[in-house]
This record gives structure tokens, sequence and C-alpha cells, in this order.
């Protein structure tokens, strides 16, 4: 039942103006970062490891800008599940080359790292071309839930995604298609094949499968970045020219590369970052936990 309340709060905001559901946003965010002390004791730990050379006043400035970042996040779902394709082609800018996936005779890897911004680029790739896409897909434990985000994320059709729990030969079957594939590279899955690559100076266990999986598929790789713009103004998805270095022969190379381009994206705009997740869970033998 509550279930069902929270969605069908979240499909009345769709109606609202962008610039309303925005200042809703940030308001939640300000309340999530007084009560959701956990996260935002994980939040304040990422800053600190990752920007040691920021004060703590600073880094909680920081820390609180991004639970706003956070809490519109959240609540704008409501436009991206809900919401026509008129009104979200009005309010996503797309920059860079959104169709190459439709030209290109290699199947094509868009590398999409966690900013809060991230599903906003996922509905970029069904609304502004038209070349089929898939990624994987993190099931939820409540199946109501579950099945609304599975609607939202597929309803703009030619898409399909895998949930994480499965094996990975669909995946690759569908690559090998010529599907593109929406791929998310930095969040901490354990040692299972990733390796320990330093993300902001710290040893970070990192997937491999990036690197490995686009040389084992001949894939043209290409990345992409969400950010969310102030107030009413919507959203810039940027779509960056294709790789030309990755991936090579040598995946741990590759993926300490992938790993500094995603720093040097956070560094432009680091509030919109997720730094609610336990980026540093997994450690090398022996050493204690960070967190």
């Amino acid at each position: 039942m509550a279930t069902r309340l929270l969605l069908g709060f979240l499909w009345l905001l769709q109606w609202l103006p962008l610039s309303v559901l925005a200042a809703l946003g940030r308001g939640l965010g300000s309340l999530l970062w007084r009560v959701a002390s956990s996260r935002r004791r994980i939040a304040l730990r990422n800053l600190e490891l990752c920007f040691p050379d920021l004060t703590l006043e600073d880094r909680r400035k920081l820390g609180k800008e991004h639970f706003q970042w956070l809490g519109r996040s959240i609540l704008e779902r409501s436009l991206l599940w809900f919401a026509s394709a008129e009104r979200l082609k009005k309010v996503i800018h797309v920059e860079g080359d959104v169709k190459l996936a439709e030209r290109s005779s290699k199947p094509v890897m868009w590398l999409v790292p966690h900013f809060m911004g991230l599903d906003v680029a996922g509905v970029a790739v069904l609304l502004f071309q038209e070349h089929e896409g898939c990624s994987m897909y993190q099931e939820q434990s409540n199946k109501a839930m579950d099945a609304v985000i599975r609607r939202g994320r597929l309803r703009f059709g030619h898409a399909q995604i895998f949930p994480r729990s499965d094996k990975a030969l669909p995946l690759i079957r569908a690559i090998r298609r010529g599907v593109a594939f929406f791929n998310l590279p930095d969040m901490d899955f354990g040692e299972r094949d990733a390796a320990f690559v330093p993300f902001f100076g710290v040893p970070c266990a990192t997937l491999l499968a990036p690197s490995r999986m686009a040389k084992a598929l001949d894939m043209v790789v290409q990345p992409v970045i969400a950010e969310m713009l102030p107030g009413g103004q919507g959203y810039r998805v940027r779509f960056g020219e294709p790789w030309t270095h990755f991936p090579t022969d040598d995946a741990l190379a590759d993926t300490a590369a992938m790993n500094k381009w995603i720093e040097a994206e956070i560094r432009h705009n680091p509030a919109q970052y997720l730094w609610v997740h336990k980026r540093f869970k997994t450690r090398p033998a022996g050493e204690p936990s960070l967190y």
C-alpha cells in the first residue's frame, strides 16, 4: 500500500513545472542531509578521501549541495518515468554525437559514470537516436517498485535490460548482434573481475570488464556525461568523441585511464557525483575498512 501511494505521488509530481519540482527536490535533499545520518557519513568520508586538501567546512558544504542534487534526482524520476516524450525532449539538452551507434559498423559501448543525471542519459539514448540499446539492471526486492522502474526505463522502446544477477551470455549475444551497451563502470562489486586501481589516489576495486568486453567484442567506446542544470533549465547530456586509446591489450592500464577520466569529470562538477555510495568498500587483503 505504501509503495502504491509513493508511486501515485510521483505520478502527480510529473505535472509540476520543473522549476517547482527542482525546488521541492532540493528541499528533500536538505531534509535527507539532516536525517539520513549513515549516508551523510559515507558521503563525507568519500569527500575526505578524494579531496583531502579541502577543509572540513568546505567538505560539509559540498556534501550538503550533493544531497540537494540527490533530492532532485529522486523526485525528478517522476518526469523520467511518467512524462511524455515531447516534454522530455524539451528539457533534455543533448550535446555531441548522440547518433554514433546508428552509423557505427562496430557495436558501441556508452560509458556512463554515476552522476546524479545518470537516468537522464538513459532516456536520452532512447529519445534522440534510433539504435537499439541494452544495459544491466539491479532488480528491486519490492515487486511493485521493480515493475514501475522497468516500465519507466523501457517505455520508449528499442531497449533491453538484463538483470545483474543473470549470467552475461544474453548481454554478450545482444552486443554481438550490434546492440549498443549502456555501461556503468564505477561501482564497487567486490574483487571478482576487478583490480585495485587508483581513484583520487586511493586503491579502489574497479571492474576490468569495460576494457575486456570492449576488446573481446571489438566495441567502440563513447563516454557520456549527464548533468542536472539549476532550477527549471533541465538537463545536459554530453556524448563525447569515441576513445581512440581504449581498449588496449592492457586491461589494468585501461581501467586506470578510465578512472582518471572519471576523476577529471568529477572535478568539473563534484557535487553531482554519487558520493553516498561506498566507492571504497572493498579493501586489499589485510587493510581495514575505510568506513
